[in-house]
């Protein structure tokens, strides 16, 4: 505002004014700069979120988002649902599973609450209860280990 009343008194004549004008517009620039990065790597970080998550997040993070920012992340996790089902045939390609490549295709779990009955792709159900450990494939486990019910024990 202090700019603008600056620029009519330079326009008016007060020659004097034009470098403090454009020093007070440039740091308006900077300062919008600064404010773009900072929401794009917000931004960035929220997808990052969707991937190491999945599709819920936990009530501690999404407890320090704005509700824009959960808007958006709604609309990318449905984008990113729509896009895997459109690859990989009938059901689909989850392209969240095996973000890292997978050392073995069974892993050893520990149950860490009751979460009832799994089951896995050959018809066989589980049921996970506290405690229990079980010997299972890692690509149907392993939303389970991100959402805190299953840890993975390492031998």
């Amino acid at each position: 505002e202090r700019n603008q009343a600056d620029v009519s008194e330079a326009k008016a004549g007060r020659t004097d004014l034009i470098f403090l004008i454009r020093f007070r517009h440039c740091c308006l620039l900077r300062n919008q700069r600064c404010v773009l990065a900072y929401l794009y790597d917000r931004l960035l970080r929220i997808r990052a979120l969707r991937w190491e998550y999945g599709s819920v997040l936990p009530n501690a993070i999404q407890f320090h988002m704005s509700a824009e920012e959960v808007e958006w992340f709604n609309r990318y996790k449905k984008s990113l649902a729509t896009y895997m089902r459109s690859v990989g045939g009938e059901e689909g390609l989850d392209l969240t599973q095996d973000i890292k490549p997978p050392k073995s295709l069974y892993i050893e779990v520990r149950c860490l609450r009751d979460h009832g009955e799994f089951e896995i792709d050959d018809g066989t159900t589980i049921l996970l209860k506290k405690n229990s450990q079980h010997f299972l494939p890692r690509w149907k486990c392993e939303q389970l280990i991100r959402q805190g019910v299953l840890e993975h024990i390492l031998s």
